[in-house]
């Protein structure tokens, strides 16, 4: 015959108690855990790795302007800011990473913007000597 639930032994419905000193001990884990991991978690947080994207980018999109021609100066000042603040970023000094990587985009802006003048100029002047060139054989006087 089988066994009924009447035979089974009882199992108490309230749980048992937690012994103090364990008690204790829960409570200081769950009371320094959070402070332990927050100073972790702030870091991690405030690492300037959006500035740093920024930077390569505007660097990237210097060097495919031709600042390496044009505005070589401003673009090795940007490389080396960006370099800099990549190494900052691997010693966890995140004030120094987002200020050279704002130096090192900035930079990289205005290689940009000096190599597109540039490249805009030289167009302007070469624009200007067809349209003369064209005149001369049309045997047009006009003003240049």
């Amino acid at each position: 015959m089988p066994a009924s639930f009447a035979q089974m032994p009882r199992v108490s419905q309230c749980p048992r108690r937690v012994p103090s000193h364990m008690r204790t001990t829960l409570l200081v884990i769950a009371l320094t855990l959070p402070a332990l991991i927050a100073p972790i978690v702030a870091a991690q947080r405030s690492l300037p790795t959006h500035e740093l994207a920024a930077a390569q980018s505007a660097v990237a999109r210097a060097e495919g302007a031709d600042a390496a021609q044009y505005a070589a100066e401003a673009l090795l000042r940007a490389k080396t800011a960006l370099g800099q603040a990549q190494a900052a970023l691997a010693a966890r000094k995140a004030a120094d990473a987002t200020g050279l990587a704002q130096l090192a985009a900035a930079e990289a802006d205005y290689a940009y913007a000096r190599s597109r003048d540039a490249i805009q100029r030289s167009e302007l002047t070469r624009r200007r000597t067809e349209i003369r060139e064209l005149r001369q054989r049309l045997g047009v006087e006009g003003s240049p």
